[in-house]
């Protein structure tokens, strides 16, 4: 196995820490163990002797394009880099042109398309052909979804494999590895060091960036967490607003509200705003999940979440966040029932499925003779003068029955109106 000290980039002073540290083996790469451990699936790929193409999806600075060199290493390719970010089709086309003069000498070429997400579909489907005919192998690295950033007929072609964000002990190895290349020590306390790996959130190369300004302090005394903020400054959270995070952090407060969590509610609330969410846009979740997941079992959480979005217009921010914090809570305490909502579905279905059957004529208002005459309003019982102000009859299409699509839980308000209405059928049946 080679050394980390074999990397010719190593001392290398013009380049960035994180370049002259990258790996010169893939058995030096961490955090990805369930990738290339004994059993992990691109080591399986290895042994066959033959590498497919790739997708690497994972956060940034978790190690995709270190990944892709040194399997163009371990494969005997030449190594083609581009970003989809600076390139566009006449770029490929040049690429493909010279791999498949490399090709026709018998030299495989491995290409690397960083951000791979960024092309657009005609141009990912530029990739096709020279995929399939093996002019090149291609390892594509995102850090979105690629099953929403990537066309079908690419997606098909290559094996997508998940790369982790680096966990505490990768960036502890990572921190050691800078300490070993300029042979000292960073004077931090025990807390301003898991304070740094914290703040790298995940991602080595940013990581390895701070360690480079640390040690260019050249400090001797001890730099404790306080201290450690103020030099490295706060990083912004990882969260792209228009992309993959926006829907996951979205999605995990409403799972949290569902599950009657309101910590973790208030929590995924906070790194949105915190990665500048528009408030709006978590207010109208809040609103939907009144509706959705709490309904009539507490018929107030739908007050309090249009509230929240009238204090936040009222006080705007940062006043008004605590307004969607207020509902947060209110909704994530709340009794949950999602009873109107399937029942509103299962009505939709049958809507579909039934055409377009009439009212039963009973119940159809005759402002007209002729309506009169034809049975309409025929037969139809004034409600409020019945005993009980319930008459029993049936609203429904005579040709479709009646159907039971509400029924309401045992919890919260819901339980009342599940009395009422096992009331209403009793007088219905006995009717």
């Amino acid at each position: 196995m080679k050394s980390l000290l074999d990397n010719p980039k190593l001392n290398d002073v013009n380049k960035p820490l994180a370049d002259r540290l990258r790996p010169a083996d893939l058995a030096q790469v961490v955090g990805q163990a369930h990738l290339l451990g004994a059993d992990g699936s691109l080591a399986r790929l290895l042994g066959t002797g033959h590498i497919p193409s790739l997708i690497l999806w994972g956060p940034p600075g978790c190690g995709k394009t270190t990944i892709a060199r040194l399997l163009a290493d371990k494969g005997d390719y030449y190594f083609d880099s581009v970003s989809a970010v600076t390139s566009g089709v006449s770029d490929l086309k040049k690429i493909f042109a010279s791999a498949g003069m490399r090709a026709q000498s018998g030299k495989k070429t491995l290409l690397m398309v960083d951000e791979i997400h960024r092309f657009n579909r005609a141009q990912q489907d530029s990739f096709l052909p020279f995929v399939e005919d093996g002019t090149i192998t291609l390892v594509g690295a995102t850090t979105e979804n690629p099953s929403f950033e990537l066309n079908s007929a690419l997606l098909s072609r290559c094996k997508v494999l998940i790369l982790n964000a680096l966990d505490e002990e990768s960036l502890k190895e990572i921190i050691n590895r800078s300490e070993q290349h300029f042979e000292k020590q960073l004077f931090l306390s025990s807390e301003a060091r898991e304070m740094l790996c914290a703040m790298a959130d995940g991602d080595g190369r940013y990581l390895l960036g701070m360690c480079e300004e640390l040690f260019a302090l050249d400090r001797a005394e001890e730099i404790d967490a306080k201290e450690l903020l103020e030099i490295l400054q706060k990083r912004m959270p990882l969260y792209d607003k228009s992309q993959d995070g926006h829907y996951n952090l979205i999605s995990a407060m409403h799972k949290s509200l569902r599950g009657s969590d309101p910590d973790a509610a208030l929590y995924w609330c906070a790194r949105m705003l915190d990665g500048g969410e528009d408030p709006m846009y978590i207010i109208r979740r809040l609103v939907r999940f009144a509706v959705e997941d709490i309904a009539l079992a507490d018929p107030n959480a739908l007050v309090q979440a249009n509230a929240a979005k009238d204090a936040y217009n009222f006080l705007g921010s940062p006043e008004g966040e605590l307004a969607i914090a207020q509902a947060v809570v209110y909704l994530a305490t709340a009794p949950k029932s999602n009873a109107s909502y399937m029942a509103y579905k299962a009505c939709v279905k049958d809507a579909k499925s039934n055409g377009s059957l009439p009212p039963p004529k009973y119940i159809l208002n005759a402002p007209t003779k002729l309506m009169k005459e034809i049975g309409y309003k025929d037969g139809y019982i004034y409600d409020h003068d019945t005993p009980e102000a319930f008459s029993g009859q049936n609203y429904f299409p005579e040709d479709m029955g009646r159907k039971k699509y509400y029924n309401p839980v045992e919890r919260g308000f819901e339980r009342d109106l599940k009395k009422r209405l096992d009331y209403w059928e009793k007088l219905r049946s006995a009717k």
